[in-house]
């Protein structure tokens, strides 16, 4: 399979029981359905995303991009408890994308970070 950002190779990476890919040129990461899911419950695994968080920003833009999986069109989703956060979904296999550092964001949720997303939310639904 090949990167769906920069059309790089994976490679496989291991945490406990659960592989997943990660892109060795951009490092951003390729989770087949409900690894991330099973990766988020686990403690420390935010390990595995080691990409650079620059990268992943600047990567985030390319927002057109077909599964490496099926080839089929991805749709660009939002977290839903952390709003700065997208990335990738297949509607066919159910796999998803993650740039460099997103991963070890949506780990990273912080208390301040869901109270100024509730702001956020308060101030667009005032306007």
């Amino acid at each position: 399979m090949k990167c769906p950002k920069c059309s790089s190779d994976f490679e496989s990476v291991k945490f406990h029981n659960v592989y997943v890919n990660r892109c060795t040129n951009c490092r951003g990461l390729w989770f087949d359905m409900l690894e991330k899911e099973d990766l988020e419950k686990m403690e420390g695994s935010e390990s595995i995303d080691v990409g650079d968080k620059e990268i992943g920003e600047w990567q985030d833009h390319v927002r057109k991009v077909n599964c490496p999986q099926c080839n089929v069109a991805m749709i660009n989703m939002v977290d839903k408890e952390q709003f700065h956060i997208h990335y990738e979904l297949c509607p066919t296999c159910y796999g998803t994308f993650f740039d460099a550092g997103e991963f070890r964001d949506l780990k990273e949720n912080t208390i301040l970070e869901r109270f100024k997303e509730m702001l956020d939310t308060l101030r667009s639904n005032l306007k």
